[in-house]
């Protein structure tokens, strides 16, 4: 009997007082450190480590108090092995994310998607995991490891209260000296106002970017601290769209590009708003220093293309994944028409703003930066909020017709919450877009020149009738990825053409050319109609991508292929990545434009607004006409061409002007040849960079439109 209870008494105290105090600050390091080693774009040591570090001890002392605090062992080891097991999936996941989108991710976001990726890619999620099966056999050790040592990992008699307390003390120790690393070191900003999980999940670790995902979610993001990023007022005439406060003149019948035949409309694109006197009757303090903010914002001046289409029709596209290297003379020809026969944009570029196609679909339709706001983003919270200096809100009351459509799921992203709130009438499949052949063959994706198809003929149609213009909206879904033969219909479609004239390029690479040649036959559809109908010169397309096809990039097995249809190498995250083409044409246009102004796609919209001679103030856009010319390269002007890029992996904002590029990877810049600046322009271009990105995120957290007194 007394050998029975001795033995019991062994089994029941295998690994002793250490195991039990080390296991779980040990599995949650170690879960964090794996993380890290199969990131091969975040840096393995460096002072985040030792955030990492102490914020896993602190958590995995947490985590094992509190078992060894429940009275009931049983449950408590149950539990154990269900926040290990938990935790694991976790990590899992993040890694998969990392691994397709070269994102991280908040959990929020990712509950929220997680039933359209289910229903909507379930064979490439099925082909993620087989890819992450390493990291996942990895994941679970832990896991694996306390099942035959639960019994030692959380003992039957508890810890004595001496031990208990010390452990406490040790926690909070190292908890405060994590926070202390965190809010007063370099990566301060991404703990607090600048969170996401993208950018705080490499500083802090995944437990950690969830603790403050919940937190903020709760109590609100921490405001920055805005009146540092403003600059002086600017005394700037509030006058309507022209210096008489008249309405521009039509364009004349002269099909040229700009407004020859008359003098060039002068002034500022500005409305009668006075910013400094809102702020001061102002009393919520945050709506205050954006009124603030506004009045330092010199406005865009008026130029010689400011209303050349005045009246005419637009169609405007956000295409999936599109990039320069989709364009070809021979495979895609119209493609290759349009981008070199109407506006030519030699330095135009779309950032990875993180959010993925939504944060690239906000960018164009609102020429407002997207950001991530606090658990949510920008697109999706702003379908709740006042949007009225969107296109359809502001080309509506002049009696335009504002169809949209999509041609997958209408609510895969809540588009259609937020692009009805902009003013479109928007369709998708599901919500009245019919795709029959599409959804009839199951293809992923569904074509592009069938929804040109099914829709094209709606607006010009009624144009042709009654006179109605029409600015028709499309975001397309033919260039989404998997870029192969297997998945993606799309690129098997095309594929015997692509491997003629490319066999030497890889698979991935073939198939990413090939289904951009059906978005090439709905751009050329499209343009046949509109010539068919006589109003190809009465109608401006434009067109930019959401995102560079990222998912041309494998992650985990360090194969790039976008570098290969680029030909050279470079760094996730340089500025050289994101160039692309934005396309602007019209069959008014006679002779190609050259524009060599450094753009993006913020800039879409109040460029479109200037060449449409809407009534609009440019102040109230994180962009800027790409035609306004108040600026001089050399010089610093919150009115000057700036191209911001996301902030990637907490490296900082890369940035471009008409005087340089910025590059964050290497913190380095470099002029333009010909141009010197001033010693402090650097630091002022930050500063500026600082405050579109803060400020943009607030202009749609804070609801700040309602606050503007626009007019009707």
């Amino acid at each position: 009997m007394n050998q029975s209870y001795s033995g019991y008494t062994g089994r029941r105290n295998v690994g002793g007082p250490l195991l039990s105090t080390l296991f779980f600050p040990a599995a949650v390091l170690y879960h964090e450190l794996l993380l890290r080693a199969f990131d091969r774009s975040t840096p393995f040591f460096d002072l985040a480590l030792l955030n990492i570090l102490l914020f896993s001890a602190a958590a995995g002392l947490t985590i094992g108090l509190v078992l060894d605090l429940l009275p009931w062992k049983t449950a408590a080891r149950i539990a154990g092995g269900v926040l290990l097991g938990l935790g694991a999936v976790l990590f899992c996941v993040e890694r998969g994310c990392r691994a397709t989108f070269n994102l991280y991710y908040g959990v929020t976001f990712m509950g929220g998607m997680a039933g359209n990726v289910a229903g909507d890619f379930g064979s490439t999620v099925v082909q993620v995991v087989l890819g992450l099966i390493p990291f996942i056999l990895l994941s679970f050790v832990p896991l694996a490891a306390f099942i035959p040592l639960r019994r030692g990992v959380v003992p039957d008699e508890g810890k004595e209260a001496p031990i208990r307390i010390i452990l406490a003390a040790v926690l909070v120790a190292c908890q405060l000296a994590a926070y202390l690393l965190s809010t007063l070191g370099p990566a301060k900003s991404y703990y607090t106002y600048e969170f996401t999980a993208n950018t705080a999940i490499p500083q802090f670790g995944v437990l950690t970017s969830l603790r403050l995902e919940l937190e903020y979610a709760v109590a609100g993001v921490p405001t920055p601290p805005l009146g540092e990023l403003i600059d002086d007022p600017v005394d700037t005439p509030a006058i309507g769209p022209s210096e008489s406060g008249e309405p521009s003149a039509a364009p004349s019948g002269d099909p040229e590009p700009g407004n020859s035949g008359r003098p060039a409309p002068t002034g500022p694109n500005a409305l009668d708003i006075d910013f400094a006197a809102l702020a001061e009757e102002e009393s919520n303090e945050t709506i205050q220093s954006i009124h603030q903010y506004m009045a330092s914002v010199i406005p865009s001046e008026k130029n010689e293309y400011t209303g050349m289409f005045e009246g005419k029709n637009l169609i405007l596209l956000t295409a999936e994944a599109f990039s320069t290297y989709a364009v070809d003379e021979e495979l895609t020809p119209t493609l290759y028409k349009l981008t070199h026969g109407g506006f030519v944009f030699n330095n135009f570029y779309q950032p990875d703003w993180t959010l993925s196609t939504i944060g690239g679909e906000f960018s164009v339709t609102t020429g407002v930066i997207p950001n991530w706001i606090g658990s949510s983003s920008s697109p999706v919270v702003s379908a709740e909020r006042s949007m009225p200096i969107t296109l359809p809100r502001l080309m509506a009351p002049l009696g335009y017709s504002t169809p949209a459509w999509h041609d997958h799921t209408f609510d895969y992203y809540p588009r259609d919450k937020y692009l009805p709130n902009f003013g479109y009438d928007y369709k998708g499949i599901g919500s009245g877009l019919e795709m029959a052949e599409s959804v009839a063959n199951k293809w992923w994706p569904e074509s592009d020149l069938e929804m040109m198809e099914e829709t094209v003929g709606s607006y010009i149609d009624a144009y042709m009738k009654d006179g109605t213009p029409f600015h028709a909206y499309y975001m397309t879904v033919s260039g989404h990825g998997l870029y192969s033969w297997s998945g993606n219909d799309m690129s098997a479609k095309h594929r015997q053409a692509v491997e003629a004239k490319y066999p030497d390029l890889s698979e991935a690479s073939q198939a990413y050319i090939a289904c951009n040649m059906e978005l090439d036959l709905a751009l050329g559809y499209l343009v046949d109609k509109l010539e068919e109908a006589g109003i190809a010169d009465d109608t401006l397309i434009v067109m930019a991508a959401d995102h560079y096809p990222y998912l041309l990039v494998d992650e985990k097995n360090g194969a790039d292929y976008y570098n290969e249809l680029r030909g050279f190498e470079d760094q996730e995250g340089d500025t050289s990545r994101y160039k692309s083409t934005l396309l602007m044409w019209s069959g008014c246009i006679e002779e190609p434009i050259e524009v060599d102004t450094p753009c993006s796609s913020v800039d879409i919209v109040p460029t479109l607004c200037n060449l449409f001679g809407l009534e609009y103030d440019s102040r109230l856009y994180s962009g800027r006409d790409i035609f306004a010319e108040n600026y001089q390269a050399d010089q610093y002007s919150n009115c000057m061409p700036l191209v911001v890029f996301a902030n990637n992996m907490s490296r900082g904002n890369s940035w471009i002007t008409a005087a340089g590029a910025y590059e964050a990877n290497t913190k380095t810049f470099t002029p333009n040849e010909g141009i010197e600046v001033d010693e402090d322009y650097v630091k002022r271009v930050h500063r500026l960079v600082a405050a579109k990105v803060n400020y943009s995120k607030l202009i749609i957290q804070e609801d700040y439109y309602a606050h503007v007194p626009l007019p009707e």
